[in-house]
């Protein structure tokens, strides 16, 4: 079963359940789904491109969770944060920081990238081999550090 179908299932089952909360977002990640597919006039069918979409909409949780909490809201706060812990069940198995680094230090090595003005060519291929897989900020961390040193 894809992602995707995986993604209709769980929201048949919270249905349901009648819990709106988890219902409410799997919602939301489906109509990102579908505002992508009408967009681009294309059918995601593979787990990448949805996987793209339930990154991006993380981000956009963790961004809110800090500028609520900033702001004093907690009520809010706490409600990014649920949205964020649904989210994150559809992200496949991360990355450890040293398999991110072991991995980007062979794509440097690979690519014979030196130094900072590369760092555009090694993040093209660094993304497209670990989209997904590695939290993006970690990765542009790891990237930087194996190109100074």
């Amino acid at each position: 079963m894809g992602l995707k179908e995986q993604i209709t299932e769980d929201m048949k089952t919270a249905m349901r359940a009648k819990d709106s909360e988890r219902l409410g977002t799997i919602r939301l990640l489906q109509a990102a789904i579908k505002q992508k597919e009408v967009d681009e006039r294309v059918a995601l069918e593979d787990d990448a491109a949805i996987v793209a979409i339930v990154d991006k909409l993380i981000k956009q949780r963790k961004d809110s969770i800090s500028a609520f909490e900033g702001a004093g809201r907690q009520d809010l706060a706490d409600k990014e944060k649920s949205e964020l812990v649904v989210l994150q069940a559809y992200l496949p198995e991360r990355m450890s920081a040293e398999e991110v680094t072991a991995a980007v230090q062979a794509i440097v090595a690979e690519l014979g990238a030196a130094g900072p003005g590369d760092m555009g060519k090694v993040m093209g291929a660094v993304k497209t081999r670990l989209a997904g897989k590695a939290d993006m900020g970690q990765v542009s961390a790891a990237v930087k550090a194996a190109l100074a040193g």
